[in-house]
C-alpha cells in the first residue's frame, strides 16, 4: 500500500482596494498578482523522509506541479486534513494553469471530512484535533511571515514556512493513524497484495473470523469480520464468506 501524506501552504492574491472591511467585494478585474503554491510537503507512509517542494526565486511554482503530479500519480491513497476540498483543488489548479496533466482518479482520506461528519468536536482544525489526541501541536506562525516571503522574497522566511509545513504533514500522520480505526476503509491492502477479499483490508492478514451476521432489509447477507491480528472489522458479501469458509475447510 502507497499511501500519501501532504500538506500545501499558498499565497494570496494581491489586489488594488480603495478600501479594507467585512463586506467588500473585489473584482478579479483588481488582481495584481494571481495566488501560488509556495511549498508542497509530503511523506510516505512507513519513510521516516518528509519531503519538500518550493517555489523559486521568481515565486513561479511551475516546478512544484512538474514535481509532484509524479509523486501524486503513485499514491494508492492521499492523505490529508482538508485535502478533498483544498490541497487537491489547489494543485489541479496550478496544473490546468501549466498544462500539466494530472490523474482525474486520485483515492483521498481527508482527516477533515471524517472529523465534520462522524466526530463531534469543539474544533475541526488540525492542530485542535492533535492537541486533543495528545500527539501535539503546530507550529506557530503569523500573517507577516507571509508578506515577508511574497513581499521581501525572504528566504529565511521561506525556510520556516516549509518546517511548518513539514510539521503538519507529521501531525496529519500521527493523526490519521488514531483515527484509522474509526474511518471506513478506501483500498482494500489484502487485495492489493494478491490476498482474498475475505482477508483484512487494513493488514492483509488471513486470520480473521466472523463476528457477526447482518441482515439488510431485501434479505441479503452481510458478514462482519474481525481480523485478529490487528483488530479490524470490516464486512464482506455472502459470496466472499463462502470462499473464506471453503478456504478454512481445505486448510
Amino acid at each position: 500500500m502507497k499511501r500519501l501524506f501532504i500538506d500545501i501552504e499558498t499565497s494570496p492574491n494581491i489586489v488594488f482596494s480603495w478600501r479594507t472591511g467585512w463586506k467588500i467585494s473585489i473584482d478579479e478585474q483588481n488582481l495584481i498578482k494571481e495566488r501560488a503554491i509556495i511549498c508542497i510537503c509530503y511523506k510516505w507512509q512507513h519513510e521516516k523522509k518528509v519531503h519538500s517542494l518550493k517555489w523559486d526565486k521568481k515565486q513561479s511554482d511551475k516546478r512544484i506541479i512538474e514535481k509532484i503530479v509524479p509523486v501524486l500519480n503513485k499514491a494508492h491513497e492521499i492523505c490529508g486534513h482538508n485535502v478533498e476540498a483544498f490541497d487537491l483543488p489547489w494543485i489541479r489548479t496550478r496544473a490546468v494553469f501549466y498544462d500539466i496533466k494530472t490523474s482525474p482518479h486520485y483515492k483521498c482520506v481527508d482527516t477533515l471530512s471524517f472529523a465534520r461528519k462522524q466526530l463531534y468536536l469543539n474544533s475541526n482544525k488540525l492542530d485542535y484535533l492533535a492537541r486533543y489526541l495528545g500527539i501535539g501541536v503546530k507550529i506557530k506562525t503569523e500573517f507577516n511571515l507571509w508578506k515577508k516571503i511574497i513581499l521581501k522574497n525572504c528566504r529565511a522566511s521561506l525556510d520556516k514556512m516549509i518546517k511548518y509545513c513539514k510539521r503538519d504533514v507529521v501531525l496529519v500522520e500521527s493523526v490519521f493513524y488514531r483515527l484509522e480505526n474509526h474511518m471506513a476503509v478506501q483500498t482494500h491492502a489484502g487485495v492489493l497484495a494478491g490476498y482474498e477479499k475475505w482477508t483484512c483490508p487494513r493488514c492483509e492478514s488471513g486470520y480473521v473470523i466472523l463476528n457477526l451476521t447482518r441482515v439488510t432489509a431485501t434479505g441479503i447477507k452481510r458478514r462482519q469480520m474481525v481480523c485478529r491480528k490487528c483488530g479490524r472489522n470490516y464486512t464482506i458479501s455472502d459470496k466472499v464468506y463462502r470462499d473464506y469458509k471453503k478456504a478454512k475447510e481445505n486448510g
